[in-house]
């Protein structure tokens, strides 16, 4: 860099990231620089920049293809990495690293939020020696990311590729937001699979945006452009407090959206017949409060932060017009993720239960859903923020368990007036019972046999005798649910809890 530059020239020099070829091309495919998207992430701009001058002696690396610093979001601090695609594809050199990790260490020392804003090809393989194996190497970025995990939230928005060992920084982060159609992420490219074991494929299909978030479940959110993805970042974290050491802020109460059907006439009395959860959702939280994690990813379980009241809420809930709202592998992966996300810092949970249980058959099996389901049960059980648990129609067999059950000691068990729990529904139960006795009858009496034992059970499993048996906490009046849970959370709020004396439990992973 010639000596004879003002600082000011200097200055303008690096914040202008790399040549103008490597902006067009980024402009192309609807990517911002990366300054344009710290402006648009943060109150105003970016009010400290660390190691600006990195590399500033090689004028091809300004930088060093990465912005680190502090800015505010919502008016509150937060530390920010951020790649330079325009740089060397916003490739890794031994500065690169030492920024990320310094930047780390500042949220880990100021316990605010940490994000990643990833766009990165990865290392620089010249640079390998420097910036690969040692002791504040890129893998001290992941340690980092893992000793930072449940102490601040961590918020990766993905906008280009995050490859090889790179990939790791959205796997560690909190909540993944990948841009549709640029964002990637992946362990080998579609190339280095083709030379190595001989699998022709294409990048969406290895690692794109949409695959992450409806099929691997590594991306949460999929974003529709960058000012989508930064949003939702922005609205993500104003549910959540700076620490784990603090709790989430209340905000101004909104009346749900008016609707024609009230939450009584919404739901149907027939245990099986279809039920959108999302209208439910909608009438007992704040209007527009709504932001859901994992949409695209096994819908059969909705899982999305939220307010009542003003009051940050994480939801669990059953979609029974998606597989009937069962439990399959991955949908108790992503209640497991989510319960721990919510629990870590200080949200309150509240399940909404519609299910018939976990999936059964030798594909789930071989699958490990007992594996699965018991992460699920473990995360549930071990979260010591105020949980209740509301059995909209029907919470069957290991179910009941799965979405706070009473034994699991929720703050409160509830259920509406026509909800059924039970090990099992009552056309399963009397099939297994009387199959042979039916098989036996004439044809013609079989179903008033049938009829007569459904409606045994279903006296057996009423309600209201589990409220007599203390089974339940109360039933609620489907319409005053709303004005339930929130005096409950309001009672609950104090609630301080030692789950056990342990160094930590062995999950089955």
């Amino acid at each position: 860099m010639p000596t004879n530059e003002t600082l000011e020239e200097r200055a303008k020099k690096i914040a202008s990231g790399g040549a103008e070829k490597y902006h067009s091309k980024n402009a192309e495919k609807g990517k911002m620089f990366v300054r344009e998207r710290l402006q648009l992430l943060f109150d105003d701009d970016i009010d400290i920049e660390d190691a600006f001058f990195a590399n500033c002696q090689d004028e091809s690396l300004p930088a060093d293809g990465v912005v680190t610093g502090i800015g505010r979001i919502n008016g509150e601090k937060v530390c920010v990495m951020a790649n330079d695609s325009t740089v060397k594809a916003g490739s890794w050199g031994a500065r690169t690293v030492e920024k990320i990790i310094r930047i780390q260490e500042t949220a880990l020392k100021l316990n605010v939020p940490m994000l990643y804003l990833v766009d990165s090809a990865g290392a620089r393989i010249t640079d390998q020696v420097e910036m690969f194996p040692n002791r504040r190497g890129a893998g001290r970025i992941f340690h980092n990311q893992i000793k930072l995990s449940g102490r601040v939230p961590q918020v990766c928005l993905l906008f280009g590729p995050s490859a090889a060992g790179g990939a790791y920084i959205p796997a560690f982060c909190d909540i993944v937001v990948m841009v549709d159609g640029n964002a990637s992420m992946y362990l080998g490219s579609p190339r280095m699979a083709e030379k190595v074991i001989g699998e022709k494929v294409t990048l969406e299909e290895m690692g794109g945006a949409n695959m992450h978030c409806s099929v691997s479940g590594c991306g949460d959110v999929l974003a529709k452009d960058e000012s989508d993805a930064i949003a939702y970042a922005r609205k993500y974290l104003s549910y959540f407090p700076q620490s784990y050491r603090e709790l989430p802020k209340k905000a101004d109460s909104r009346e749900p959206a008016p609707f024609e059907k009230s939450v009584e006439e919404l739901i149907p009395k027939n245990q099986n017949a279809p039920f959108d959860m999302y209208q439910l959702i909608d009438r007992l939280i704040d209007d527009h409060s709504f932001c859901e994690i994992k949409k695209k990813f096994a819908p059969e379980l909705i899982t999305g932060l939220s307010r009542i009241e003003g009051r940050p809420v994480g939801i669990i809930a059953n979609q029974p017009r998606a597989k009937g709202g069962v439990l399959f592998p991955d949908s108790a992966d992503k209640a497991a993720k989510f319960i721990q996300l919510c629990d870590a810092f200080n949200i309150p949970l509240l399940f909404l239960a519609d299910i018939p249980g976990f999936m059964i058959g030798t594909k789930v099996e071989r699958a490990g859903i007992i594996r699965h389901g018991a992460k699920m049960l473990s995360a549930m059980s071990e979260a010591t923020v105020p949980k209740i648990s509301v059995v909209v129609r029907k919470a069957y067999g290991a179910g009941l368990y799965a979405m706070a059950g009473p034994a699991f000691e929720p703050d409160a068990c509830l259920a509406l007036p026509t909800a059924q729990i039970a090990v099992m529904g009552p056309e399963a139960a009397v099939n297994a019972v009387y199959a042979n006795k039916i098989a036996a009858l004439p044809e013609e009496e079989r179903p008033a046999f049938i009829k007569e034992k459904h409606e045994e059970y279903k006296e057996n499993i009423d309600i209201y005798r589990l409220a007599s048996e203390m089974v339940i906490d109360d039933i609620v009046q489907p319409n005053k649910l709303r004005e339930e849970l929130s005096t409950r959370y309001d009672a609950y709020e104090t609630k301080d809890v030692l789950f056990t004396e342990r160094k930590h439990g062995v999950y089955p992973v």
